[in-house]
């Protein structure tokens, strides 16, 4: 009799291809209940090809994705990607995370008051009305992120939470998705931002076309690794206890 899986999702010698060349080749990852996955690597290493098989928006042309039965996954998008002059409200938009209903294509008071609650949590309180071009960058990965959360799910995915935000933006994120992940919630995100986020996970994947490294960031946040990653020489200084990522030829500049 085997054994229930533990992982949440596992990417078993997972490949894809869009039809050309391999953009992600032979990649083994498991992401645990409780996980803080950051993916980092360069424009179009398989990053956002890794987030679609995870969420299973798309099929590997080799290897095997495992996902737990009645797993609950939730997709917060790059607020790049949104069309901020869209009609629609904060709380229209947390409310489409909510299972669709040809009987009923309206909301429930219920429904209403779970969105409250959640907008709540997450500093927006009050805000059920208001347009979401009328919020402030923080406030807008925010209602996403509502969305995300009103589906009660086990796995969080984000692609490039802190893309285009400022700095007070992408401490709020952080601090979040921290707060998130400390509450027992399995997080898992892309980012460009190695010093601003990823050197603040608990766990990173280095993506290059295949799997370089993955491991606590002083595991994987070393020169070798990050020139293998993105192709470049890679400096990594460490400053009040924390690691910094810089770029040798900006240095050589």
């Amino acid at each position: 009799m085997s054994s229930a899986p533990t992982a949440l999702v596992e990417l078993d010698g997972v490949s894809h291809s869009y039809g050309g060349p391999t953009v992600l080749h032979h990649v083994h990852v498991g992401i645990e209940p409780g996980s803080f996955l950051g993916i980092i690597g360069p424009s179009g290493s398989g990053k956002t090809t890794m987030l679609r098989l995870v969420l299973g928006s798309l099929q590997p042309t080799e290897g095997t994705v495992h996902r737990r039965p009645g797993i609950r996954i939730a997709y917060v998008p790059q607020v790049e990607t949104v069309n901020w002059n869209f009609p629609i409200t904060v709380g229209e938009v947390v409310l489409m995370a909510g299972a669709p209903s040809w009987r009923r294509p309206w909301s429930t008071a219920t429904e209403r008051r779970e969105v409250a609650v959640t907008l709540e949590q997450l500093g927006l309180g009050g805000l059920e009305d208001r347009h979401i071009r009328e919020l402030s960058g923080g406030q807008q990965q925010r209602v996403f992120l509502a969305r995300a959360l009103h589906r009660k799910p086990d796995l969080l995915v984000l692609d490039e939470p802190t893309s285009g935000v400022d700095v007070r933006t992408r401490h709020e994120v952080v601090h979040l998705l921290t707060d998130l992940h400390r509450a027992g919630m399995a997080v898992i995100l892309t980012t460009h931002d190695i010093n601003g986020l990823a050197a603040h996970l608990p766990r990173i994947a280095c993506v290059n076309r295949e799997l370089i490294a993955i491991g606590t960031p002083r595991e994987v946040l070393t020169p070798d690794v990050l020139e293998r990653t993105y192709g470049a020489p890679m400096e990594v200084l460490e400053h009040g206890g924390m690691l910094l990522v810089t770029d040798s030829r900006l240095e050589s500049a």
